[in-house]
């Protein structure tokens, strides 16, 4: 009797994974679909506002699994200091600091954590989710830093080892038509790929680095929408003209997967009630009749979860 019931929960938990996998397939799509709706005259108006309960430090990346998010975040106890010379081939020092899960929802209220990360290895990025595990790379605080990719049950919130990377790997997506993830190093400005074996964890191959086509915007968080695609989000600073102060755009860009050609491109005008750009850190997209929707975490330490909705005007 005791082994049908460890088959017959085995059984549910494939079943209901199965169903949120389809589920979050279906839904990327969409969102990939939406954002080539979205123009330079598209329309953000803000849904949402929420003071969150804890402090999230310096957030990097953000996934929304059923009605809670996800957030990754690097807590800074001694910044890296920049090299008078390049050492080594880095331009500073590892700093030191600590890397953290959270799990919040969406009144901003903190349901669990997780540290993650080793010794000089203390800054998450973007993350994404497959149906089922959260894949989250964790690096050095300084480009061309190595990394480490975890896959985490988000039920659980345990993290297993998957793989270490010889980069400094910034944001992941998950696309479920290759099985693989696709990684933006510091910036975003070179694109790796990892093909992941039968077990899931080990890659049984990789590509890249290779040189990304789109420099408008730095990338800060990405995630699959759906086979064969990408979204990230970003932005950069632009220097003033005529002694104007500079300006920071923000954005995101809707990549394929087959050649890392850019798709579809859109600025993102909307800041917060500090002025921050909302692509500053963590964003997530998902569709809405007409538009997307975005949620952010722009600031650090205890700030604000923004909700947005974006719709172009009818042509």
């Amino acid at each position: 009797m005791q082994a049908w019931r460890v088959a017959l929960g085995v059984l549910g938990w494939a079943l209901a994974a199965g169903s949120a996998l389809a589920t979050d397939l279906s839904s990327r799509v969409a969102t990939g679909e939406a954002v080539m709706t979205l123009g330079r005259d598209a329309v953000w108006t803000q849904v949402s506002a929420t003071p969150i309960g804890f402090d999230s430090f310096h957030a990097q990346g953000m996934v929304k699994v059923g009605e809670d998010f996800f957030v990754s975040s690097v807590e800074i106890l001694e910044r890296g200091r920049r090299y008078a010379q390049p050492q080594g081939g880095f331009d500073r020092d590892q700093g030191k600091g600590q890397g953290w899960l959270f799990r919040m929802n969406a009144k901003g209220e903190l349901l669990a954590s997780l540290k993650l990360g080793e010794g000089a290895i203390y800054h998450p990025g973007g993350l994404d989710f497959d149906g089922r595990f959260l894949w989250v790379p964790v690096a050095e605080y300084r480009p061309g830093g190595p990394s480490i990719v975890y896959r985490v049950d988000p039920r659980t919130m345990t993290a297993t080892e998957a793989f270490r990377v010889g980069d400094h790997i910034g944001a992941l997506a998950w696309d479920p038509a290759t099985r693989s993830l696709t990684g933006a190093n510091w910036g975003g400005r070179a694109i790796y790929r990892w093909t992941l074996g039968a077990k899931g964890l080990t890659p049984r191959r990789s590509a890249g680095p290779t040189r990304n086509r789109a420099h408008y915007v730095d990338y800060q968080d990405c995630h699959g929408a759906g086979p064969r695609r990408m979204l990230c989000s970003g932005l950069a600073d632009y220097r003033g003209w005529l002694g104007r102060p500079p300006h920071t755009l923000g954005g995101m860009e809707l990549i394929d997967l087959t050649d890392l050609r850019p798709l579809w491109q859109a600025p993102v005008q909307a800041r917060s009630a500090a002025g921050v750009v909302m692509t500053s850190n963590p964003a997530f997209f998902e569709a809405i009749p007409g538009g997307v929707r975005g949620y952010f975490l722009p600031e650090d330490g205890r700030g604000t979860f923004y909700v947005y909705e974006a719709r172009s005007p009818a042509r």
